[in-house]
């Protein structure tokens, strides 16, 4: 069992900053791929992804060049740097780890077999 803590969400204006943090209860991320997701209105949207060992990031159009995910393996921490906030962005925001995630699926939530909690983001105009 793997269990994910996300924090550092809160409100902010357009055009701010916000970093996330998720938390994990033990030391994963050499064997797990790690994600973020968004979730308003009902649909879970993909954000971005980052694999075994912190080598490869991918990115939803939408937060690319804007957001940025890291690994800090020594604090068993995933991070999720948002830079140029936009109303749009508004969500919970959710991380998961992934033991089986390939590069094919590192964007579909079921291939992610742990979640955390989640985190509310708001952006104001």
């Amino acid at each position: 069992q793997v269990d994910l803590r996300e924090s550092g969400g809160g409100l902010v204006q357009a055009g701010g900053s916000l970093r996330l943090a998720c938390g994990s209860s033990r030391g994963i991320f050499s064997d797990y791929a790690m994600g973020w997701f968004r979730q308003d209105s009902g649909k879970r949207e993909f954000v971005a992804a980052i694999n075994w060992r912190g080598g490869n990031t991918i990115y939803a159009d939408s937060v690319k060049g804007r957001f940025v995910i890291s690994n800090e393996n020594a604090k068993n921490t995933v991070t999720l740097q948002m830079n140029n906030l936009k109303p749009e962005d508004t969500a919970f925001y959710y991380c998961a780890a992934g033991r089986d995630v390939t590069i094919a699926t590192e964007s579909w939530a079921p291939a992610y077999d742990y979640w955390g909690r989640g985190t509310q983001v708001t952006v104001s105009l």
